[in-house]
Formats: C-alpha cells, sequence, structure tokens
C-alpha cells in the first residue's frame, strides 16, 4: 500500500465511526421529545389553532424545576359495604323497615330513645319487646311496645301501628303524636291492649276497633277525639274504656245496660241528658263510675244504689238537680263520692252518712242543700264531707241569700219521685228489684 493511500483510508475511517455514532449521541433528546408529546396529547390541550399554550401546561422543556404537563387523573374512593343485617327472625326482617320508617318521621326525641333503634336486634330497642307469637311456637316477633312518657313527637302513627302483624300491646301515652287512628288496625289478630292517651289525636271514634274480638283495653283519654262514640262499643268484649278528657258530644247510650266492661271513665266530655235509669245496674260490677265535667241534666236515678261494687262514684260538675235518692247509702264500698258542681238541693240525708262506712271523700260543695243532720255533721268535723257554698243557713262558707233564693224561686221536680225514699239494699224484694 502506498503512503498517499493511507490517509485517505484514515479519512474513510474517521467518517464512518462519526457516522455511526452520531444517533447515539441524539438518542437522549429524540426520545424526550416524543414523551412529551404523548403526554400532551393524552390528557390536556397541547396547543391551540393560533399557537397558543396549553391551559395550565409548561411548555419550557428546559426548566428542570417544572413537572411538564400530565394526565389527570381523578381516583374516587369507593366505600366499604356495610354487612348485611342478620335477623334473629323472618317475622323482625319484616318490620325492621316499618320502624325505620317510623323513626323518619320523628320530630322531636328528648331522651334519645330512637338512638337505639339502629341494627338487626329489634328485641334490644328501647321500649321494643319480643315473644313467641301464638302462631309459631319456634318463632321470634315483636310483640309489645311501650313507649309510654318518652316525649316523641310525630305528625301520626299511621303506617306504623297498624303494619306490625304480631302486635299484641302497643301503649304510647304521654307523647306528642297527631293524626288518627288508622282504620287497618282492625286487620291485627293479637292486638289486646291499645293505649294513646295523653297525646294530640283527633278526628272522630275510631270504629275500627270495633269488632276486634281481642281488644281488652282500649284507652284514648286525654285527646281530642270527637263526635259520637259508637254504642256498639260499650257492648264488646272489653274489660276497660277509657274515654275521658276529649270531645265527645251525644247522650248516654241505653245499650250501656248490657255493658261487661269493668272499668269505665266518661269524664270530661260533653255528654248530654239524663243518667240513664238502666245506667246503674249496668254498671253494677264497675269499681270506677266516672261520670265527672260533663253536661248531664235531671235527676239522679233512683238505681243508682245498685252500684254496690263501686268504690268511686264521680259526677262532679254537671247540671244535675233534685234531692239525693236514700239508695246511696247502699253504696257500702264507696270510698270517694264527688257529686259537687250540681243543682243537687234539699237535705243531707243522715242513713247516707251512716250507711257509708268507707267514705274518705264524700263532696257536695257548690250545690243547693239546705240541711245538714247531726250524724253528716261529724263527718263534716273529721274532713271526710264538704258542703261549701251551699245554702245552708249556720255553716260557714255557704252561698248568700240572695243566690240561693233565686235559685229556688224557679220549680225543680224530678220524676219517679216516690222512688228517691227507698233504700233497696234494705228491702225484702231487693233480689226480685236486681232482676
Amino acid at each position: 500500500m502506498s503512503r498517499r493511500s493511507m490517509p485517505a483510508k484514515l479519512l474513510l475511517t474517521t467518517l464512518y465511526i462519526l457516522l455511526v455514532s452520531l444517533p447515539i449521541h441524539m438518542s437522549p433528546h429524540d426520545v424526550n421529545i416524543d414523551t412529551h408529546k404523548f403526554r400532551s396529547s393524552s390528557g390536556h390541550r397541547s396547543k391551540t389553532v393560533g399557537g397558543g399554550s396549553a391551559k395550565g401546561c409548561n411548555n419550557n422543556q428546559f426548566d428542570t424545576n417544572t413537572t411538564p404537563c400530565q394526565k389527570s387523573t381523578t381516583i374516587q374512593a369507593v366505600p366499604a359495604s356495610s354487612p348485611p343485617l342478620v335477623f334473629a327472625d323472618q317475622r323482625l326482617e319484616v318490620v325492621y323497615p316499618i320502624i325505620q320508617k317510623f323513626k323518619s318521621t320523628i320530630t322531636s326525641d328528648p331522651l334519645g330513645v330512637t338512638k337505639t333503634w339502629v341494627g338487626s336486634d329489634i328485641c334490644s330497642y328501647k321500649g321494643f319487646y319480643c315473644d313467641i307469637p301464638p302462631d309459631n311456637s319456634s318463632a321470634t316477633a315483636l310483640a309489645s311496645i311501650d313507649l309510654n312518657g318518652f316525649q316523641l313527637s310525630a305528625s301520626t302513627l299511621d303506617g306504623f301501628i297498624d303494619n306490625l302483624p304480631d302486635i299484641a300491646l302497643f301503649h304510647a301515652n304521654s307523647n306528642n303524636f297527631g293524626g288518627t287512628i288508622s282504620p287497618q288496625i282492625a286487620k291485627l289478630p293479637y292486638l289486646y291492649e291499645l293505649d294513646v292517651s295523653n297525646n294530640q289525636l283527633s278526628g272522630p271514634f275510631p270504629t275500627a276497633v270495633l269488632g276486634m274480638n281481642s281488644l281488652t283495653f282500649l284507652d284514648l283519654r286525654f285527646n281530642s277525639f270527637s263526635g259520637e262514640v259508637p254504642p256498639q262499643i260499650f257492648t264488646q268484649n272489653l274489660q276497660v274504656l277509657f274515654i275521658n278528657n276529649n270531645i265527645f258530644t251525644q247522650g248516654l247510650p241505653d245499650n250501656l245496660a248490657s255493658t261487661h266492661i269493668l272499668l269505665l271513665t266518661l269524664a270530661n266530655n260533653k255528654f248530654m241528658g239524663p243518667i240513664p235509669r238502666s245506667l246503674p245496674k249496668a254498671l253494677a260490677t264497675l269499681s270506677e263510675v266516672l261520670l265527672l265535667n260533663n253536661q248531664l241534666t235531671g235527676c239522679l236515678p233512683y238505681e243508682i244504689g245498685f252500684l254496690e261494687e263501686a268504690t268511686v262514684f264521680d259526677a262532679g260538675n254537671n247540671q244535675l238537680t233534685g234531692p239525693l235518692p236514700l239508695s246511696l247509702s247502699c253504696l257500702e264500698k264507696v270510698e270517694v263520692l264527688n257529686l259537687g258542681g250540681n243543682m243537687l238541693y234539699g237535705m243531707v240525708p243522715e242513713v247516707v252518712c251512716v250507711g257509708l262506712v268507707n267514705l274518705v271523700n264524700f263532696s257536695l260543695s257548690d250545690n243547693y242543700f239546705t240541711h245538714v243532720g247531726p250524724l253528716c255533721r261529724m263527718l263534716i268535723q273529721r274532713g271526710v264531707l264538704d258542703v261549701r257554698n251551699n245554702c245552708i243557713p249556720d255553716l260557714p262558707f255557704q252561698r248568700s241569700v240572695m243566690e240561693c233564693a233565686e235559685f229556688f224561686a224557679t220549680p225543680r221536680m224530678c220524676p219517679f219521685m216516690w222512688f228517691h225514699g227507698l233504700i233497696p239494699c234494705k228491702l225484702p224484694f231487693q233480689h226480685s228489684i236486681h232482676n
């Protein structure tokens, strides 16, 4: 090889080496550009038609302190699913949504009762009690609810009581429940006690209870029910019927003579008219007869003496008139006898004061009696008999002479006056009278 060819070969070798090594030196820069273009096209607007840079992206490729525009990724947290509720019995599972729906309607819970109404253990909810249902000895059902005194507020009980198929006892007195009683309660086969007293319920008497053979206890006291009470309720198989302190307006029904009720309160309504002569015989088994604060008129019937089991007889604050029948002396078990606040007159019978040996409170105040004998005065001294605000001349705290004279200026007569002097429990034919 000649010396001239040597530089040429060296030059060719040098050019080859440069050509081979050139892509290697450029590759880092080219790869960086390609990656930047992918990122720009994948999540953000790269460049606008007018050549503006993408909003929020950093286009300075040479600034190592900034991060190139990247795809925005939002990771949504998936809530952990709650474990399914497990109920002790399918019957409890059925009533669970009913309870929760009722809970959502409660607007006031000052004692925090509903905070315990959580989870599948319904039998541990405050006020809820479970038992074995009559139709299945191996089952567990919600048998009774006692919300007495919880001060809960809700606009209605509809959709709650009437949808509890196994409920036997429902007590909810002293709360603030409104609305009416659903007619659907008639379909509850086991309900035997219903107490919704001292609430804000209104509307007519809940006729759905008529014909409920299982019902033995019905308490509607201290509400705003109005209208008439169906006569059928008095002959239903009830043991207790409390309907006092409502706005019922009617005469006392004659079919009270056929009642089997043991505790009956009709007080603080607007019952009108006379006390039926059949009523005392009908209520002969009652221990308490409460007729106070109504609009009853007429005279006390002689048959009042047939209330042999009564420990309380209260007909105060009505418009009753006439003399006291001597048959009152037959109420040998009576402890409280209130006839105050009427228009009764005449003398207070000595035989009544002597015969009622169990008397603790005997009120004849705010009437128009004119005479009290020595035996009755002994009861006054003992604090048993109250005759204030009458027309008895020699006793203190009586009506004025003018007020008494004005009253007696209008004659008042009672039918069957000849019976007022009879004492049925002392007569030889008293059993025939009873029958």
